[in-house]
């Protein structure tokens, strides 16, 4: 079963006015379109460009026949609590300025955040909600644009380095550093680096006059003649500027800078702390709101709770490489909800559940074991399991992004 599905892009403030619309082919409606989000999550399902046996969004087509759209053995594989789910989430994600500071749970936290705040009579709409549902939210961005995103602590040793390099420009420049030496002096107080950085983020969340000064004496700094020569603060100017204040300016020192080119994507496990910055990319996640903000944005912080979630380990920048299967280039995390291909020559794909197929660029022929369609620019399909292998026959210059599970 091939059904064609569609959505309307969600109007965060962050959001690009046109790159979703570039990337679709798509009319701009002049006002910020941050995500279009392509599956069957409550927070906003996909429209079935038809309805089938009723059903308008794909949300209803999968609760009316779940054998159906997700596979005889769903109650197995694609259920929680008796009632069926679709595991993964894609999306377009187009950014014109910074997402908020933040980092996902893991399953076995989720669900007994979940749990807890449900004894505790929390409503789910609740602002101050960290768990809207029991479900990890690992997720990977695929780069269609440039893309400039936060991800990850770094090693210690790098960002004192950088600290150092910010505090002797104070110095030099007659700016007040007092509070940088603070924080300075938390990072290198000892062997543990995991240590180390959750002291030092907790003083930067905690709020208080401390945290402020910091902030203050980084951006002032950073925006000095001398400050404005040095590349590595430019981070710190860039999210002054967006969020004048916030602790996620200086906490962003701490964290990989990474700028994807097109064709490169990131992996970020639970735990990792991110922030995209800016570019368009196609985003694929499990199907989750669970999110614990750490700066950058107006909305609740539990710094306890994010200080519970968040991997301190410092490590590599979470780039994601892919893999070759025939003519597919394949990106497979290490977790059973999704998997992303993407397709530009002729190419089969083996189904083990649901799949949705995003077109952005040409047309090509979809043909499973039961059907076949036939997508241009700007499409978007569900794929039942029962279609079984995929094969996908571009024509003019052809780019398919397909989501499936990874089981």
């Amino acid at each position: 079963m091939f059904v064609r599905i569609d959505n309307v892009p969600r109007d965060y403030a962050w959001g690009s006015s046109h790159g979703i619309a570039d990337l679709l082919g798509r009319t701009a409606s002049g006002e910020p379109e941050a995500e279009l989000w392509l599956g069957a999550h409550p927070g906003s399902p996909s429209r079935l460009r038809e309805p089938v046996e009723g059903a308008e969004t794909l949300a209803e087509l999968v609760s009316e026949d779940p054998a159906a759209t997700l596979g005889a053995a769903w109650r197995e594989r694609d259920s929680y609590e008796g009632a069926p789910r679709l595991g993964f989430l894609l999306k377009v994600l187009s950014a014109a300025g910074p997402l908020s500071i933040q980092a996902h749970p893991s399953s076995e936290q989720a669900q007994a955040g979940f749990d807890r705040e449900n004894a505790m009579g929390v409503p789910l709409d609740a602002p101050e909600r960290n768990y809207k549902d029991p479900f990890h939210k690992p997720e990977l961005i695929y780069a269609v644009t440039p893309f400039d995103a936060l991800c990850g602590f770094r090693d210690v040793g790098t960002s004192v380095a950088v600290f150092d390099r910010l505090i002797a420009t104070g110095k030099a420049s007659g700016l007040p550093h007092d509070e940088l030496d603070v924080l300075h002096g938390m990072l290198v107080s000892g062997e543990d680096e995991e240590a180390a950085l959750r002291a030092t983020v907790g003083l930067l969340l905690g709020g208080g006059e401390a945290a402020e000064e910091i902030v203050a004496q980084a951006t002032a700094i950073a925006r000095s003649p001398k400050g404005e020569g040095i590349r590595e603060l430019g981070i710190v100017r860039l999210l002054a500027d967006a969020y004048p204040g916030d602790p996620g300016v200086v906490l962003a020192l701490l964290l990989h800078r990474v700028a994807l080119a097109p064709g490169e994507a990131l992996y970020l496990p639970a735990g990792n702390i991110h922030a995209y910055l800016s570019g368009t990319g196609i985003e694929l996640m499990a199907a989750s709101d669970n999110v614990l903000r750490g700066g950058l944005t107006p909305k609740y912080i539990d710094v306890p709770e994010l200080l519970r979630v968040l991997d301190f380990t410092p490590v590599p920048a979470p780039l994601l490489a892919p893999s070759r299967v025939g003519a597919l280039e394949l990106f497979t995390p290490d977790v059973p909800d999704f998997k992303l291909a993407h397709v530009t020559a002729d190419a089969s794909l083996e189904l083990t559940g649901p799949a949705i197929v995003l077109c952005t660029a040409g047309s090509a022929s979809v043909a499973g074991e039961r059907s076949s369609v036939e997508v241009s620019r700007g499409d978007a399909v569900f794929v039942s399991p029962d279609e079984g292998a995929l094969r996908f026959v571009p024509h003019d210059d052809a780019v398919l992004f397909v989501a499936t599970d990874n089981r």
